[in-house]
């Protein structure tokens, strides 16, 4: 083989050194670079990947949670409406009615619970596992990074530190040629160190090289890696959008029944039902309307409600001494009641006064004027210490005068021959004095049962002209229809 002989300034004489150790020139020896960053970089890379799968893997689980706790606070829901209906009779048991409506809000009710029951269920089945797959895929990566990528670094490191020392024994055994003078070792000789560092550099960037390689491999693969990680995502995303996109139909579906089915109950198919089942005890629009004079009662038509004599008179009373016209009754209990009117519906038909006759005493009829003496029982316990008064009364007719004065005398306590005074003496209700000696003592003695049966005034009540008061409502003659007393 042919020696070669290289010249000091040919470029295979130059022998490699070191340069800066910020270089990145590609033709440096041993350059001052970490062969791990890139993998590093790409383990970074990995970690951001997983942890953004973990965050919708978690945002998976917190939805999946929701719906198992709304599906129990459906439950809670259904509980409120569970119960029958109180007082449920009312109505309509059979579908179409509110009964209806309340089983269809029940059973939609129950759908809503159910339907979020399965959700969660198909969330925790279906959708989570792809997402805890791709994590898992994620995390295989990554060590598959570290076992390749990592440990072809390594090898470039150790390779480069081999050719470093190489360089640095050469550099020293160069320095120190000229002082010793040629006398090396011939294991010293710099021609074998330079030979050596050229194997070790060969080596170096043997490694290198398959290490960039290896390197281009994983980038390319990454590329198609993250492809698959995100295509893996949008798919998850896209079956957990429709999972909730269902369950989100469902329950409008369901509450839309609800509401539908409620608006399908037409607006009188309660109450037409109720009528019918309560046609015995509600009111009929169309029957007469009730009359008093139509009602009888226990007790109506007994001999004491009706009156001996009954009619309007006029009394002298008041401080001008005027005669007002009253409505009087005599009745089988002896007394002689004055009232407004014979009206017994516009107010209650209290008396004004009532005479006890038995302790009254009547004078003489003149005219259509007679007076009776006694006093106002119509005033309780106070009428016993009261005075006793004259009460001028004034019939319509003469003839009247004389009816109402046989009737009174026949209960009176007595009868007198006093005629009533002129108009312009005496007082009305004032208390006046009788003699003794004017009373006839023949119908004082009588009982009140001579009285009810001597002739025919006590036996027939009578209502004499005029005998309706003021707003009386009996305007159907001069006397009662059969005596029948005001109602």
């Amino acid at each position: 083989m042919a020696s070669q002989v290289n010249s000091p300034t040919s470029p295979s004489n130059t022998l490699p050194t070191r340069s800066a150790t910020n270089s990145t020139d590609a033709d440096e020896a041993v350059p001052d670079e970490d062969s791990s960053e890139t993998t590093k970089l790409f383990h970074e890379r990995l970690q951001a990947w997983k942890h953004a799968c973990a965050y919708i893997e978690d945002y998976v689980k917190a939805t999946e949670k929701m719906h198992e706790h709304n599906s129990k606070e459906y439950e809670k829901v259904l509980k409120t409406v569970n119960s029958p209906l109180k007082e449920g009779h009312h109505f309509q048991q059979q579908n179409g009615g509110v009964a209806g409506m309340f089983e269809n809000i029940r059973s939609n009710t129950q759908g809503l619970a159910n339907s979020h029951t399965e959700t969660a269920k198909t969330l925790k089945g279906s959708v989570l596992p792809t997402f805890e797959r791709l994590t898992r895929e994620i995390k295989n990566k990554t060590k598959e990074l570290e076992k390749g990528a990592g440990k072809g670094s390594k090898a470039v490191q150790k390779a480069r530190n081999e050719s470093q020392k190489q360089i640095e024994l050469l550099g020293s055994t160069t320095g120190s040629y000229d002082s010793r003078g040629g006398q090396l070792k011939a294991t010293e000789d710099p021609y074998i160190l330079q030979r050596r560092v050229y194997h070790h550099l060969n080596k170096q960037v043997t490694e290198e090289n398959s290490n960039r390689d290896d390197m281009i491999a994983v980038q390319n693969n990454f590329q198609q890696f993250e492809t698959h990680v995100l295509q893996t995502m949008q798919s998850g995303l896209q079956q957990f959008t429709q999972v909730l996109g269902n369950q989100a139909e469902s329950t409008r579906s369901m509450y839309g029944d609800m509401s539908a089915n409620a608006h399908r109950i037409p607006p009188n198919f309660e109450w037409e039902g109720f009528i019918k089942n309560n046609s015995t005890v509600m009111i009929d629009p169309h029957g007469p309307k009730r009359s008093v004079e139509h009602i009888s009662f226990a007790n109506q038509d007994h001999s004491s409600t009706k009156p001996l004599i009954a009619g309007s008179l006029e009394r002298r009373s008041g401080m001008l001494k005027q005669y007002n016209t009253s409505y009087y009754v005599v009745t089988p209990s002896r007394y002689m009641h004055e009232f407004k009117s014979d009206d017994d519906f516009s107010k209650d038909p209290a008396p004004e006064t009532s005479l006890f006759l038995p302790d009254c005493m009547i004078g003489a009829v003149e005219g259509v004027n007679f007076n009776i003496k006694g006093k106002d029982a119509s005033k309780g316990a106070l009428s016993k210490v009261s005075m006793s008064h004259e009460f001028k009364f004034k019939a319509h007719t003469p003839d009247d005068a004389r009816k109402w004065h046989e009737v009174i005398a026949n209960i009176s306590g007595g009868t007198s021959n006093s005629v009533p005074s002129s108009p312009g003496t005496g007082n009305s209700g004032s208390p006046t004095a009788y003699s003794p000696q004017q009373t006839t003592g023949s119908t004082n003695s009588m009982s009140p049962t001579q009285t009810h049966s001597t002739g025919s005034t006590a036996a027939e009540p009578q209502y004499m002209g005029g005998e309706k008061g003021p707003a009386g409502p009996y305007d159907s003659g001069s006397q009662r229809d059969n005596g029948a007393p005001p109602l």
